[in-house]
């Protein structure tokens, strides 16, 4: 009979496309995983995988093999959730992905509540504006702006929020309120934007929608930036509400033209749909959708 641990190590090696990403996710050594799956072909007296040092492709046979493997996978998950709702202390790692702008005013206190609740929980966290992979990256939960575009994933929306266009009350004394989208096109004005030439808003009255496009007087891909500049008197931007929403409840800065508004946005936790999620991971998503709402003030229906 074939070792069922085994299998299951080989199962993961294989969805990661490497040794040392499958031995991040199980939190085992690189030399454990390459022995499990060595003794595995040993056993069966085939190859599994095909290596080399840049890659890994499945045999023929291993391919069969690992439609088998993932089943076991499901099973022993399955178990190990059975018997861990059993259990009064809630353990295990909950691993992360957030872009930077959320980190502050909202991971944080999420994250430092959470383990509050459940010390036993070890949380990592990766800061990064791209779109992870959560398989290859051991991500449980990424934190997204905006659709779902990937079938394979599932989202919880945690959050919905609007860009505020925002200035200092300081530049607002020195230079004349604009009243309409195109009255900003006299101002300075500030976006989040990476190396793209143009910047384009879009606002909304009611029925009626404005869109202006733009080359910023201030260009940077960190709101936390951009609110700094603000302060600072640099011009008229937009804000996420996430973000520094103290700058406005302090009147260091001030909203303009609020009539104009722009869209709300959704902030979803995302996770692949097609496995089990273990407990810590699911009491997470549930901990963030409670209590991310009631960071904030004034946010959208």
């Amino acid at each position: 009979m074939s070792d069922l641990n085994a299998l299951m190590i080989f199962a993961k090696v294989a969805e990661a496309n490497g040794f040392s990403k499958a031995a991040r996710r199980l939190d085992i050594p690189v030399s454990t995983v390459s022995r499990k799956v060595a003794e595995l072909e040993d056993q069966l007296g085939v190859r599994l995988l095909e290596r080399s040092t840049r890659r890994l492709r499945l045999t023929d046979i291993g391919a069969e093999v690992l439609e088998h493997a993932q089943r076991g996978v499901e099973v022993a998950e399955a178990v190990d959730s059975v018997v861990s709702n059993q259990l009064a202390e809630v353990k295990g790692t909950v691993r992360l992905s957030a872009p930077p702008n959320i980190s502050d005013n909202l991971l944080a206190p999420v994250v430092n509540a959470f383990r509050a609740a459940y010390p036993a929980v070890r949380v990592r966290i990766m800061v990064t504006e791209r779109h992870v992979d959560h398989i290859a990256e051991g991500i449980d939960i990424a934190f997204r702006v905006g659709p779902l575009r990937d079938s394979s994933l599932t989202a919880r929306t945690v959050l919905r929020y609007r860009h505020r266009l925002v200035a200092s009350p300081d530049y607002l004394l020195n230079h004349e309120p604009p009243r309409r989208p195109t009255d900003l096109l006299e101002h300075r004005l500030l976006a989040f934007s990476f190396w793209a030439q143009d910047s384009t808003w879009t606002f909304y009255q009611g029925d009626r929608q404005e869109t202006i496009s733009f080359q910023p007087y201030l260009a940077m891909n960190d709101y936390a930036g951009l609110a700094a500049a603000l302060v600072s008197g640099g011009g008229i931007g937009d804000l996420p509400q996430i973000v520094s929403p103290s700058l406005v409840k302090e009147e260091s800065l001030v909203e303009v033209m609020p009539e104009w508004r722009f869209r709300a946005v959704d902030l979803s936790a995302v996770h692949l749909g097609n496995r089990h999620i273990p407990r810590a991971v699911r009491l997470f998503k549930e901990f963030a959708t409670q209590m991310a709402p009631t960071l904030f003030e004034d946010l959208p229906d």
